[in-house]
């Protein structure tokens, strides 16, 4: 496959799944120390995922050592970004992971934050990026307390897509397009998305295409 990296698609899976959940660890770890709430998350984010049996003990084992004072974050971003160079979408999609995980707890506290930005600027995104796929998180997090993507509000359908009430009907169009594109879940397969977090990139889309469906009604879009 035309993987110019110089690692195998499965190579490239495996530095994916190994950076996800170390990193995980590692940024529970930063407000001090790793509450209940933040392992049961871990878990969560692992069952939502669909892991089997195997991959959710290593997925355990890598948060556990993610969180040891000896990990080094540095030398996993350096190998993740090197894996991933040819695939900014799942350098993206890593890092809405890693926000998704921050925020299970409730809230971004300043640690996690800082740590955050951090991991951001290591992998090539700006903090005007960071910003986006923050208020992108939340709002999606926002929604989904419901239950139900469908009910999703105007205000987080318009934070989903990165736009606003004042962009025109083109540019909420194009807002869609990409997105939609970017979490394309066999794309990111292709790429090198772990099969086992097909299932995020499923409900990513499904998400994205709620909140277009909500703005599109609201504004009778054709």
């Amino acid at each position: 496959g035309g993987f110019s990296s110089g690692l195998s698609h499965v190579e490239i899976q495996q530095a994916f799944f190994e950076a996800t959940f170390s990193v995980m660890g590692h940024l529970a770890k930063s407000d001090g120390r790793v509450s209940e709430a933040e392992i049961a998350l871990a878990r969560e984010v692992m069952s939502r995922m669909g892991l089997s049996e195997q991959a959710r003990h290593q997925a355990i084992a890598l948060f556990s050592k993610g969180k040891a004072s000896d990990f080094e974050l540095q030398d996993m971003l350096t190998r993740f970004h090197f894996a991933t160079r040819r695939a900014h979408n799942l350098r993206q999609m890593f890092i809405e992971i890693q926000l998704h995980a921050a925020y299970a707890d409730g809230a971004l506290d300043p640690a996690e934050k800082s740590l955050l930005l951090r991991i951001c600027e290591e992998l090539g995104f700006s903090s005007a990026d960071f910003d986006r796929l923050d208020a992108m998180v939340r709002a999606e997090k926002h929604a989904s307390q419901g239950g139900r993507v469908e009910q999703v509000s105007l205000d987080d359908a318009y934070a989903i897509l990165n736009v606003s009430s004042e962009s025109t009907d083109a540019e909420v169009k194009r807002a869609y397009r990409k997105l939609t594109n970017q979490h394309h879940p066999d794309k990111l397969v292709a790429k090198g998305l772990p099969e086992e977090m097909m299932k995020l990139a499923e409900e990513k889309t499904h998400e994205i295409r709620a909140a277009y469906e909500r703005i599109r009604k609201a504004r009778g879009m054709k």
